[in-house]
């Protein structure tokens, strides 16, 4: 069985600093950390290994400073690396960001499980991963916060949708992102770090990739475009309201209207 994981070195702090132009986060490596839901990520898959001996893989699409989260997770415990670093892939929105990652997994060979945090703390938009099992048309599950079984086939887990929990069974080739908390992840080897000292992890270039269409990538490839950024005005405030669908369409309705958004 192969697993990859996609990971992604993001910023340790608020502290952080916007291209003014293309309202991007600045990407230096400095003050960076690995995206904390994608340790959850590896975690799963490690247990996986533990549990049939799997190849696990982690990729990561960034600027050279990402090696050095791809090297945590060989710390960690995977099996190999792979980087995909060109300045044709900065500033890509979640479109290009999932394309390229999806044409990256295929130059470094299907995988039978593909596995994703969440979300990142920097985007929170929690779609990288369902739009890379697309770019793959493959099956895919989010929100898993527990594994029931791995079958030869297949594997069953249990999703959180919020106000329930559903069990799925999923075959594979599939793609499956998990929540924080569906297991403890595990610290670095000091010995696997020396395991791995002199170990050269795999580089992927836009010359590399299949299709060299630079729409596809990057800035180019990113129909979303940030206008500005500025920190978002918390309001807790809610109602909840319990009626017949009538009654509330027409309470909805009156609402609307008392906040002259109709």
């Amino acid at each position: 069985m192969k697993i990859i994981v996609c990971i992604k070195q993001v910023p340790a702090s608020t502290e952080v600093e916007i291209d003014p132009i293309t309202g991007n986060l600045i990407r230096d490596g400095r003050n960076a950390k690995m995206n904390p839901y994608d340790l959850y990520a590896i975690e799963t898959a490690l247990r996986i290994k533990e549990f049939n001996g799997a190849h696990v893989a982690t990729i990561s699409m960034g600027p050279p400073s990402a090696l050095a989260v791809l090297n945590e997770s060989l710390w960690m415990g995977c099996d190999d690396a792979t980087i995909m670093t060109d300045r044709k892939f900065g500033g890509a929105d979640v479109v290009a960001t999932s394309y390229t990652l999806a044409e990256g997994i295929k130059l470094i060979g299907s995988a039978d499980l593909i596995i994703c945090g969440k979300q990142t703390t920097d985007g929170d938009t929690a779609q990288v991963g369902p739009e890379i099992a697309e770019n793959l048309k493959i099956p895919h599950l989010s929100y898993v916060d527990k594994i029931i079984e791995i079958k030869e086939k297949s594997i069953v887990v249990q999703v959180d949708m919020d106000s329930t929990e559903e069990v799925w069974e999923i075959d594979y080739p599939c793609l499956i992102t998990v929540n924080k908390g569906i297991f403890t992840p595990r610290l670095p080897s000091y010995k696997r770090g020396k395991l791995f000292k002199d170990y050269e992890i795999r580089q992927i270039h836009f010359s590399d990739m299949k299709d060299q269409n630079e729409a596809h990538y990057g800035l180019k490839g990113s129909p979303t475009q940030v206008e500005r950024m500025f920190p978002p005005i918390k309001n807790t405030d809610k109602e909840i309201w319990e009626d017949t669908d009538k009654n509330l369409a027409l309470k909805l309705s009156k609402k609307l209207k008392e906040m002259k958004v109709v």
